[in-house]
């Protein structure tokens, strides 16, 4: 049973495992900040564009059942619009991402070994003698 524990210790302290937490809990606040952004400022935007159309009061009745394909129509609108901005503000972030790394320098060529020096001046002297 200690086995069992130790190696479950140590995935849980794994790098990736707690790179990964610390993504969904982040992950979770930006949603609810491209959730604000979306609801209370682009989506009345567009509505006031389209004249209001608001597809989540369409439903069809088929027996005592309510099918509201008006509210999925709605969803993947509302997944388009966040898939849109998230795109542009990642795009946005790669851009000042990138204007801030410094381009890296080449690196240095090696040294050359004793056989490679003694081939370099082996041929400037046919060279000068040539």
């Amino acid at each position: 049973m200690s086995h069992f524990l130790s190696e479950f210790k140590a995935f849980a302290m794994r790098g990736n495992v707690l790179d990964m937490a610390v993504g969904v809990i982040i992950g979770g606040a930006f949603g609810k900040i491209v959730s604000s952004l979306v609801d209370n400022i682009i989506t009345p935007i567009i509505g006031s564009l389209t004249g209001g159309v608001d597809f989540s009061g369409l439903a069809i009745t088929i027996g005592s059942a309510q099918i509201k394909y008006g509210m999925f129509i709605q969803n993947i609108i509302d997944f388009l619009i966040i898939a849109f901005c998230i795109f542009f503000l990642i795009k946005g972030i790669n851009k000042v991402v990138a204007k801030k790394e410094p381009e890296a320098e080449a690196p240095a060529a090696p040294e050359p070994s004793a056989e490679e020096r003694l081939l370099a001046e082996i041929r400037d002297l046919l060279k000068a003698k040539g």
